[in-house]
């Protein structure tokens, strides 16, 4: 990754249009209709928790974290993760991950969820939810609903529908 000069950097007010093209190329118009998306368009990511990939001032990936809930249980909702496609298979998604991971626990988060592929997540500690534990609201691939415990333990118990958290500060 040394030859790319990659920076990982807090998301910044300013970022959010640079972000919302980047989706539009990566993921394009359909996204919206997601369930996940659905779910973010409520509540809104926090800055604190998203960052950014850049080499030099040019981004090259983004991810984001939102507050939900799991039934009562506070979580957070982990995407998009998006990179430009020259740059994927070259590991900037994984560096995005584990810094925001990272920033999540040293922040007192405990829980993260994602819609995504399990053979890529599970490589920063992603696992599937079992069939029927979690739901969210619209369709989702229950095999592609996974979580991330930062604290052991902390999926124990846990089961409900997926929402906005909005009592999150």
């Amino acid at each position: 990754m040394s030859e790319l000069n990659l920076t990982i950097l807090p998301e910044a007010l300013g970022d959010a249009l640079a972000i919302e093209r980047l989706h539009e190329r990566t993921f394009g118009p359909g996204r919206y209709a997601r369930s996940a998306y659905r779910i973010r368009e409520g509540r809104g990511h926090l800055l604190a928790l998203s960052f950014t990939a850049r080499i030099g001032t040019l981004l090259v990936g983004s991810v984001r974290l939102t507050p939900i809930c799991i039934g009562n249980t506070p979580a957070q909702l982990l995407g998009p993760l998006t990179v430009e496609p020259p740059f994927r298979s070259r590991g900037v998604g994984g560096r995005l991950l584990q810094r925001a991971l990272a920033e999540a626990k040293a922040q007192g988060q405990t829980l993260v969820v994602l819609v995504g592929d399990e053979p890529f997540y599970q490589k920063v500690g992603f696992k599937r939810i079992a069939k029927g534990l979690v739901q969210m609201p619209g369709p989702v691939d229950p095999a592609r609903l996974l979580v991330a415990e930062l604290v052991p333990g902390a999926f124990d118990g846990v089961s409900g529908l997926i929402r906005p958290d909005w009592d999150a500060a």
